[in-house]
Parts: structure tokens; C-alpha cells; sequence
């Protein structure tokens, strides 16, 4: 089995310090977070990046910098930006970070109610585009799927040339509005991927750790950190990014399993720095 790769999306757009008071905004804070969890184990780092003041933003300028003192601070670390941003965001709002010509990005695969009046709109025409951007750019997507239907999307999309195979797939489950976090859904979509694939398992509030855990004995990789949970255990609020990174290397190293380098996640994914 192939050694793990661990993701550590280290703030999202959604989750504030009225949350847990550890969540990063500043770039400095952005950058030690990062840090920790390179350190910690992880070889990809997910990136949304805010104000100063937590608001979401896109800003192509804001990424620069939030990367540039990433790379400082860890220069082998993958850099995945998020182009899904935030509920509300335009495309072309969306789209900046690929100006930027990152190794991965990620490409949202569908749209989904995320609860009440919010909705995360990805329609056909903005994958294809969202696609083409990458491609142009030989940004290696990573297919964000909420549900069955998005795999099928992105395979549909594969085989008319708007994504390359072979493609690298982020399961993301639990999430209000997609697939629920059961083992028989990770089982579903896993075995739903094309022949060839690679995917992430993203387990969402309490069921990351039995997720995580099922994505290593699956041969499967996994994404930890504060986008997804704020919790290490009920009641107890992770300090950091690298609470959940150590928690993934441990239960990594009793099932067996190595934890890949920056180096080893760039072979296994298809790119090259």
C-alpha cells in the first residue's frame, strides 16, 4: 500500500475564533499553523486565507502573501489553494488564486444546499471552465465531491478531455446537504472512483476519526484540521492544526501504515514541484 498523504486544512471560510479562539486569520497566524502542521506530518496544506479580521476573501494579493510566508516557513510543503471560497463568491472572485500557478487547486464537482438559504452553486459550464483554468496553468486538480453524483460528473468531464486522468478525488462527507459520514458510504464512494484514482477522505466534525481511520485501511488518504473540526474530542477543542496531523500519524503507525514526505505526496499525486 502506497504511504499516506496527510492534508491539514488549517482554517476554511467558515469556521471562526468565536469557534475555538485557535483558528488562524493573520497571515502570521495562517503561517504558524501551516508550520505546525508540516511539522506534525502533513505534506499538503489546504489553504483559504482571511482578513485580518476573519472575513473570507479570494484576494489574489492576499494568497500571494498568506503562500509566500508558508513557503518560507516550509519550502517543500504542497500549497493546495481552495477555489471553492465562500458561499456568495462570483466565479471570477473564485478563480484568483490559479493566477498565482499553484501545483493543486481544488475543483468543486457540483452544487449543494449547505443548509437554510444557503446554496453552493457550481454549475456544468463553471467546472468546465474552472477545469480549463487549471489545465492551461498545469495545476493538478483535486476533485472536490460532496455526493455520488459529483464523481460522475468529474469522470464525465475526464472523458471529454476537460480534466486528465488520472485524476486525485477529496470525499468530503458529513457535510450538511452531501453524503452522510456512515462506513458504507466511504465504501460506496470508494469503490464508485475510475480505476487509477487516488482520493482524500475529509470526515467532517465527530466522524473525521472514524473516517480517517477507514481512508488508511482502504489505502485511502486523509484531510484533518480546523475547516472540518474543531474538537479533538467531545468537549475539547484542538489547540492546533497539528492536534489532528499527530492523531493521524499515530493511529497511522499502529495500522501499519507510512506517512509520505512532501516528495513521496508529489510522486503518488502525478506532480512535480
Amino acid at each position: 500500500m502506497e504511504k499516506l498523504i496527510i492534508t491539514a486544512a488549517i482554517c476554511g471560510a467558515e469556521v471562526t475564533k468565536e469557534h475555538n479562539p485557535n483558528v488562524p486569520y493573520t497571515i502570521e497566524e495562517i503561517r504558524n499553523e501551516a508550520k505546525k502542521a508540516y511539522d506534525a506530518g502533513a505534506s499538503v496544506i489546504h489553504l483559504h486565507v482571511r482578513e485580518d479580521d476573519g472575513t473570507p476573501t479570494q484576494s489574489k494579493e492576499r494568497y500571494a502573501a498568506c503562500m509566500k510566508a508558508i513557503r518560507e516557513a516550509c519550502p517543500d510543503v504542497i500549497i493546495q489553494p481552495s477555489t471553492g471560497g465562500a458561499v456568495g463568491m462570483s466565479a471570477d472572485e473564485r478563480l484568483q488564486p490559479l493566477e498565482l500557478s499553484p501545483e493543486m487547486a481544488t475543483l468543486d464537482c457540483g452544487t449543494l444546499n449547505f443548509g437554510g438559504d444557503e446554496i453552493f452553486v457550481n454549475t456544468e459550464n463553471m467546472i468546465i471552465e474552472f477545469a480549463k483554468r487549471m489545465k492551461d496553468r498545469s495545476i493538478k486538480p483535486e476533485c472536490e465531491v460532496f455526493d455520488k453524483s459529483m464523481i460522475d460528473m468529474a469522470v464525465r468531464l475526464m472523458k471529454k478531455g476537460h480534466i486528465e486522468s488520472p485524476m486525485h478525488f477529496n470525499l468530503v462527507m458529513g457535510v450538511n446537504g452531501g453524503i452522510s459520514g456512515e462506513p458504507r458510504d466511504l465504501i460506496y464512494l470508494s469503490e464508485s472512483l475510475p480505476e487509477g484514482s487516488t482520493f482524500t477522505v475529509s470526515g467532517i466534525g465527530r466522524v473525521q476519526l472514524p473516517l480517517s481511520t477507514m481512508a488508511i485501511l482502504l489505502g485511502g488518504h486523509v484531510r484533518v484540521g480546523f475547516e472540518d473540526n474543531i474538537y479533538l474530542k467531545k468537549g475539547q477543542l484542538a489547540e492546533s492544526n497539528a492536534d489532528f496531523v499527530k492523531r493521524v500519524v499515530e493511529l497511522s503507525g499502529i495500522l501499519g501504515r507510512e506517512v509520505a514526505t512532501p516528495h513521496e505526496a508529489r510522486q503518488i499525486l502525478g506532480i512535480s514541484k
